[in-house]
């Protein structure tokens, strides 16, 4: 879900997601998927969250500037960067979000496309292990229609790339865009024509995609789709030293749309399924909710038993734990915030020994790719 940033009088707080051993210039490939250590960690931070952007018209052709893309200034002055968020396909064929400072400049939908080209601007910043989802050569123009249909235009390289990464493609054009706020949907175009299936594998597009199409798709042992409905959940996955956030949405059968948060935390327990191996779960056997999950305004509320507690002899939740809950619960259509409680503690303790006092935010980014 796009746009969950906080607008409230108190400081919320919010988590950067550092991608560790992946900086700027690095291009060696990864050596294949590593089991991950018992211990899973991160260099991870909680931080305050500053006032939102002020809102822009929704009708230009490039979407307004949310604070997350505002541009900052540099050490030196000279330059300034915006925070993107692309999605690359990392060795398993998985769609993963990544945090870039690009420059920032006008033309936010357009840019963040040519990022998505292999041999583009984006190869000297490419964490190990990952690869842009475009051939090489791939020209786009985008432009932004007034019912938020950004409306991506390819040149006939577009259909250069891998057959078998055809869904990848599509999924990660389509979150890439719709990251911005006033982006709902996508058309695709190739020399202006409309494409209603993708141009290899001719995988149905429609009119146009959007993030209700899901991605990495999971849809399991559902035998009557008419029945069910999806959700999509965070897991950890890892390569080499760093370990990083994917994406699922799965599918679940006698789906109820007023029970959304409840199937979320329940697919959110029963970690990855078994045709994923890269992925792990990040909360414990014997984590349970204890009172059904609830939704106040854009605040979701979970209750758990104290099993969640597996840091520090029992006392503190992983920031992984806290992290996948906090994203996988504001992929829901208009929740802003997550209040976490267990069970039998008066405050819930982080690993770092602050106390998780205030709801907590979607993270302003995920999976950073460190400059």
């Amino acid at each position: 879900m796009k746009g969950k940033w906080l607008m409230a009088a108190a400081a919320f707080l919010i988590v950067p997601f550092v991608l560790q051993g992946c900086g700027f210039g690095n291009n060696e490939v990864s050596t294949d998927m590593d089991e991950p250590p018992e211990e899973l960690s991160e260099d991870v931070q909680w931080e305050e969250f500053g006032d939102m952007a002020e809102e822009q018209d929704e009708s230009a052709e490039e979407p307004a500037e949310s604070e997350k893309e505002q541009a900052e200034n540099t050490e030196d002055g000279s330059q300034t960067v915006a925070e993107r968020e692309l999605y690359l396909i990392s060795e398993d064929g998985m769609v993963v979000p990544h945090t870039f400072e690009l420059p920032a400049e006008e033309g936010a939908l357009r840019q963040s496309l040519e990022y998505l080209v292999q041999d583009g601007p984006i190869s000297t910043m490419i964490p190990n292990g990952f690869q842009a989802v475009l051939p090489p050569g791939t020209e786009v123009d985008v432009h932004l229609t007034e019912d938020g249909t950004a409306v991506a235009d390819f040149s006939p390289e577009f259909r250069d790339y891998d057959p078998n990464n055809e869904q990848a493609v599509l999924q990660a054009v389509t979150w890439t865009l719709t990251q911005f706020d006033n982006v709902d949907q996508v058309k695709f175009q190739i020399n202006g024509y409309d494409q209603d299936t993708m141009p290899v594998e001719n995988t149905p597009i429609g009119e146009a995609f959007s993030r209700e199409n899901g991605i990495n798709l999971d849809n399991g042992d559902v035998a009557d789709m008419t029945n069910s409905g999806s959700v999509t959940v965070y897991f950890l996955s890892q390569t080499g030293d760093s370990t990083y956030y994917v994406p699922v949405t799965r599918r679940v059968e006698n789906f109820d749309k007023s029970e959304e948060l409840q199937v979320v935390m329940e697919e959110l327990m029963k970690g990855p399924s078994s045709s994923y191996s890269s992925l792990h779960g990040v909360i414990r056997d014997g984590a349970e909710l204890q009172e059904e999950t609830a939704l106040g305004g854009e605040t979701a509320s979970v209750f758990f038993n104290e099993a969640i507690l597996t840091e520090q002899e029992g006392t503190a939740i992983s920031e992984e734990a806290l992290h996948a809950i906090t994203l996988s619960a504001t992929e829901i259509e208009g929740v802003e915030t997550v209040e976490l409680n267990v069970e039998g503690v008066d405050e819930v303790i982080q690993v770092s020994g602050e106390p998780v006092n205030e709801p907590l935010s979607r993270p302003a980014s995920i999976n950073a790719v460190e400059s």
